[in-house]
Formats: C-alpha cells, sequence, structure tokens
C-alpha cells in the first residue's frame, strides 16, 4: 500500500480506534475507494470543507479547504449514526506550551472524528443529532474528547449519494460544553463547526492497527 493509502486507512482506523467498528476484516474495495479520495485530497470533486472555531487549550479558527485536508467516514455498525474523521493543519492563534517536547517550526496537524447520531432527539421541525466530538493533536499525545453525545449536537445534515458506494454529507453544528483531555485537566471548546465530507454507505469493518 502506498503512503496515500496508508493515510486513508489511517483516518478510518482512529476512527475505530474511539469509537469503535464492526468485527471483521475490510474489503478491498472500501480500501481502493480510501486511496482514491486521499489521492484527490478530502472528496474527489473539490467540495471538502471544514470550519470550526477552537478555544481553551487549543485556540484556532479552523478554515480547510478541499485539497488541504483529508476524510473518511462510516456507518456505525449499528446503522444508527455516522463517524466522521477529517484531518488538516492547526493554524493556531495561542498557547504553544501544551507540549513542551513539541519542536518549535514543525506544523502540527489535527485529526477531528464526529461521531453523529442519526436518530433527531428535538421536537416540531427542529433538527438535533447529537454528537460526540474526539479531536487528537498528531505526534503529541494529545486527545480531547466530549465522552458522549450529550454536548455538541449537528443542526444541520444533507447526505447526497456519489458513485462508488460513498456520499457527501454537509454538516452544521455546534457544542455548547468542551471536550476534555483523559487527565480533565485541559478543556478545547468548539462552540460552531460546519464541514463537507465523505462517508461510505456501508458499515466500517476493521479489525487491528498495523
Amino acid at each position: 500500500m502506498n503512503d496515500t493509502g496508508r493515510r486513508a486507512r489511517r483516518l478510518l482506523l482512529i476512527a475505530c480506534a474511539v469509537t469503535g467498528c464492526a468485527q471483521e476484516p475490510a474489503t478491498a474495495p472500501a480500501a481502493a475507494e480510501a486511496v482514491a479520495v486521499a489521492q484527490s485530497g478530502c472528496l474527489p470533486d473539490g467540495s471538502g470543507r471544514l470550519k470550526a472555531t477552537l478555544r481553551g487549550a487549543l485556540e484556532a479558527q479552523l478554515d480547510w479547504t478541499n485539497a488541504r485536508m483529508e476524510c473518511d467516514g462510516d456507518l456505525r455498525p449499528d446503522g444508527r449514526g455516522l463517524r466522521v474523521v477529517i484531518a488538516g493543519p492547526l493554524q493556531e492563534g495561542a498557547p504553544a506550551a501544551l507540549d513542551p517536547a513539541r519542536t518549535p517550526g514543525i506544523a502540527r496537524q489535527l485529526r477531528i472524528i464526529f461521531g453523529i447520531d442519526l436518530e433527531d432527539t428535538a421536537e416540531g421541525p427542529a433538527q438535533v443529532l447529537p454528537t460526540n466530538l474526539t479531536i487528537i493533536v498528531d505526534g503529541e499525545s494529545l486527545l480531547y474528547a466530549t465522552r458522549g453525545a450529550d454536548l455538541c449536537a449537528v443542526e444541520d445534515l444533507a447526505r447526497v449519494p456519489l458513485d462508488g458506494g460513498v456520499e457527501r454529507v454537509t454538516v452544521r453544528g455546534y457544542c455548547l460544553g468542551p471536550a476534555s483531555d483523559l487527565a480533565g485537566t485541559q478543556r478545547v471548546h468548539m462552540p460552531t463547526f460546519s464541514f463537507t465530507a465523505l462517508v461510505r454507505r456501508e458499515a466500517a469493518a476493521v479489525t487491528t492497527v498495523p
């Protein structure tokens, strides 16, 4: 597998490590699709995008366009939710002291995992899809998670089928509370987020991390 394929596979493996996946081997077509997507950035048609605000232990205005980001996603094994993994550069506006061992001048990379329930909990025409948020800083042993779907929600989700067994998903949402590190001492708040990314129409099936 080439470097592009490994990057795409890694996105899905990280999502599975955090949120869990079906216990069956991945299929060859799924791996081939991941390579095709990664070679074109997030989405082959160039429509991939993520905009989000980070406050707290990480301070940034994220505005990732298709060519500058990677994305992958799948249906939850039970079919009741979506998992979307998006990776891109961290354009920081503040603290670099989160990890004293970090090499100055080296670009930091974020991986953001959205676990979106597909069961609408709102009454009436409004849409509220409870969402679990995980933020990973590559190479720095930094992970922030809401550890539940009660702090963030998606209020607008559109799914468009594409060729190759995938969908383009467009999402807009918010978080009322922060994601915390494992010790509960550092927090990152993402007040608002929106993105266009990719999701496979079949549940992921990955067993081990190579």
